[in-house]
């Protein structure tokens, strides 16, 4: 089981999020994942005047400060930027890591951002039509040896070029992010390397279904990806899978309780042991990386999951 934590690019500061950075890259720790946000999201109502940092240059900065972690996003948007450039980026990170980028990709969902910087914000449809093929042009785009002519309904490229390619051979890993059953799951399928499960995006009929972040939610959604990987005829072993967890590490009942009523109920919040006994469910369900969202993300949170969590499976 691999372990990673997602750090909190609002409402904080560039030294907290450098020291977060360098406790990582001492601990236990095998990757660090920024949200790709412009604006703090709905669990952080009213922070709209904190200070938050464009994510793909704080990984820009991790790939140079660091020797051993993998670095991706909670998940890139796909409406605020090309796909091509997106994939010029992730080649560029990827070879000042030397080999250590994943790009992790989903369809965006805020709308109040789209507003905020003049953004179009599609419907859902469209926004899914034009996730799945930003996530073909990817990954034609990072798999070509030759430069690339793709005609699409939303994007097009004419002889692209990608050089310098991605260090990671055959290409950079494609995460792919979402819990949508019919067009997320049916993309990652066809394009995805990897899937991750966003406990912040649990909603509630989820939570009513089956509470919150569960093995049985994880269970119907993997039997549901198998299926797609049997109609496109994929392997689903060539997919590895992933759960972000929102997560709270405290022995006060109060404390984690507020935590989930902020966060939502995909929320993983309570003592050490519980965590852990967590966390094994999800490993023996074949989870093969588990990326913690501890709020606050700063370095003793990290610290405390290292010594209190990390360490039990060491």
């Amino acid at each position: 089981m691999k372990f990673g934590a997602s750090i909190s690019s609002y409402t904080t500061t560039w030294d907290s999020i450098e020291t977060a950075i360098k406790t990582m890259e001492i601990g236990n720790w095998d990757s660090i994942w920024f949200p790709d946000h412009f604006i703090p999201p709905a669990a952080w109502k009213g922070a709209e005047d904190q200070p938050i940092f464009e994510s793909w240059s704080l990984l820009a900065a991790v790939a140079g400060m660091t020797k051993k972690l993998r670095m991706g996003h909670m998940v890139n948007g796909n409406t605020y930027r090309n796909p091509a450039l997106v994939a010029k980026m992730a080649t560029t990170i990827d070879q000042i890591s030397r080999g250590r980028f994943i790009l992790s990709h989903g369809a965006a969902w805020f709308q109040r951002e789209h507003e905020a910087y003049g953004w179009e914000f599609p419907s859902l449809r469209e926004r899914s039509d034009r996730f799945e093929e930003s996530c073909a042009l990817i990954r034609i785009l990072l798999s070509s040896e030759e430069p690339v002519n793709f005609k699409g309904n939303y994007y097009s490229l004419e002889n692209a070029p990608l050089s310098p390619r991605s260090v990671q051979k055959p290409h950079i890993p494609i995460m792919v992010g979402g819990l949508g059953e019919k067009r997320t799951l049916r993309t990652l399928a066809k394009y995805g390397d990897m899937w991750n499960l966003d406990g912040f995006g649990v909603g509630k009929e989820e939570n009513v279904r089956y509470g919150g972040m569960s093995l049985e939610l994880f269970n119907r959604k993997v039997n549901i990806l198998h299926k797609h990987c049997e109609d496109v005829g994929r392997d689903p072993s060539e997919i590895s899978l992933t759960i972000s967890m929102p997560t709270k590490l405290s022995n006060d009942q109060k404390e984690t309780d507020a935590f989930i009523k902020q966060v939502g109920p995909g929320t993983v919040a309570g003592s050490a042991d519980y965590i852990v006994s967590r966390v094994g469910e999800f490993m023996e369900a074949g989870v093969d990386e588990i990326m913690f969202s501890p709020r606050p993300s700063d370095s003793e949170s990290l610290q405390a999951l290292d010594e209190e969590v990390l360490s039990a499976f060491a």
